[in-house]
């Protein structure tokens, strides 16, 4: 059955056929791969979502049935978010929310991140999250129920492209927060590769090309790693040769990367902060967060231990594409759900 096919006589119609949705974002990995067949995606690739101002959501409040807020939030000061959200509910429009996220990375405080998060889940019709982890620390810290949906797959690996047993792998990106000590990630890194009979790479964005630590392009130039720069298009390639990659994250909770790396069979060592290790049970995780620190002996065990177990098989994609149908599906549920609930209000 194809998006604009009917469905067959006979069959139930699927859950939120022809119920207009405004993605925010409009667009992204997760998002076009949450979407059920036969839900009109309203709205066009404009970042920031226009959508999240006011002034657009009640002039075009009549072209859609429902609002999905997935990120990009964060650009609002917190009195301006509590409006958008007021406005949505003065307007009939229901909120649906997926926290994917319950601290930003990219802010060492939490409180920020805490206050937007509050202020949206305090209206929400529904709120969906990725992992039970999660869910449980949402009911705790906001007293919203969400539905927990599974991650859906995001690539599919190259069959010709081959996984090099020993490589570690790192991101480096922009300076952040998010990764406030780069090279005690670097160096504990590398301790965790040699000692695991493996070798270190840094990965590096050619499209960010950020000023890497003098001490990082030394150990380069010296041999003891190997730096890459990759292009837009080359991510899921560059998880894909590797043994073993590294989350470099102080702190986060779910991260797209897992599932890739679940995609194409690669091992991942991820922080104890979030619910990484609730997103796949290959994860082996490593003492780093936004309270203690990185742990520089952790990190270099989990890294250890995780070269000595096999590289994974890359996700069965029967099973992959089952689950993000029935993600789907869920999501086709909800929207109907909440339109039905507006209609009778």
């Amino acid at each position: 059955m194809t998006h604009a096919e009917p469905p067959l006589p006979g069959l139930p119609p699927v859950p939120g056929t022809g119920i207009r949705v405004v993605s925010i974002p409009h667009a992204a990995p997760y998002v076009d791969a949450v979407l059920p067949p036969g839900v009109v995606r309203v709205g066009g690739p404009a970042e920031p979502s226009p959508w999240l101002d006011r002034a657009h959501l009640t002039t075009h409040a009549a072209e859609v049935d429902a609002v999905h807020l997935h990120a990009g939030h964060g650009r609002l000061e917190v009195a301006e978010l509590e409006a958008w959200a007021e406005e949505l509910q003065r307007l009939g429009i229901p909120l649906v929310v997926t926290v994917h996220q319950l601290q930003d990375p990219g802010h060492p405080s939490p409180a920020r991140h805490d206050t937007h998060l509050a202020a949206v889940l305090a209206t929400a019709e529904v709120v969906l999250t990725l992992t039970p982890g999660a869910a449980d620390e949402i009911a705790e810290r906001y007293g919203r129920t969400a539905i927990v949906v599974a991650h859906p797959s995001l690539t599919v690996p190259d069959p010709e492209l081959g996984a090099e047993r020993g490589l570690v792998g790192v991101r480096l990106g922009p300076a952040s927060s998010a990764v406030p000590d780069p090279v005690g990630i670097v160096r504990a890194a590398l301790s965790g590769a040699l000692s695991g009979g493996g070798r270190l790479r840094i990965l590096v964005d050619a499209a960010v090309a950020p000023a890497l630590d003098p001490e990082v392009v030394a150990l380069a130039d010296r041999g003891e790693l190997e730096l890459v720069r990759y292009g837009d298009d080359e991510w899921t390639a560059q998880l894909q040769q590797l043994h073993v990659a590294v989350l470099p994250e102080r702190c986060g909770t779910h991260s797209p990367d897992v599932e890739v790396c679940r995609d194409v069979g690669t091992r991942v060592v991820a922080p104890s902060c979030g619910w990484f290790a609730d997103q796949w049970s290959e994860v082996v995780p490593y003492t780093n967060d936004e309270r203690t620190g990185l742990d520089p002996v952790s990190l270099a065990a989990a890294i250890g231990a995780a070269l000595t177990r096999p590289m994974p098989r890359p996700a069965d994609r029967g099973w992959r594409e089952e689950q993000r149908t029935a993600v789907r599906e869920v999501h086709g549920e909800v929207y109907a759900q909440v339109v039905a609930d507006r209609s009778w209000a």
